[in-house]
């Protein structure tokens, strides 16, 4: 059997052959999630680099939020990440979710960036 890390990066390489088939078209909403914190970027693949990022270590979310690391912080960051993100010219985004389910914060982070004006 597998070892834990093992699965991980497995499920993580799933997600990610499905994401670079269709790289090029948008740039990708990564996001990333600690026991403590939360962060998200979006990358642009083709040129390789980061045209936004947000996490709940940043100063300003680091008060807008009880914990860094529940519901509403993930929440906060989906909300920051997608302003920098509108403010360097990119609305729609390809989610990578990485090896995390697509449930909790990951999710909370999601459905924020939506509504705070990203399309995927």
């Amino acid at each position: 059997m597998k070892d834990k890390w093992t699965r991980f990066q497995h499920r993580r390489a799933a997600t990610r052959r499905h994401l670079f088939a269709h790289r090029g078209e948008r740039p990708r909403l990564s996001v990333h999630r600690s026991l403590k914190y939360i962060y998200a970027q979006v990358i642009d693949d083709a040129k390789g680099v980061t045209l936004a990022a947000a996490s709940s270590l940043d100063k300003d979310l680091r008060g807008a939020a009880k914990s860094a690391k529940n519901l509403a912080a993930a929440k906060k960051v989906g909300e920051a990440i997608a302003a920098k993100a509108r403010k360097a010219g990119v609305t729609k985004v390809m989610f990578d979710r990485g090896a995390y389910v697509y449930h909790g914060r990951v999710k909370a982070l999601a459905d924020a960036a939506r509504a705070a004006g990203l399309e995927f």
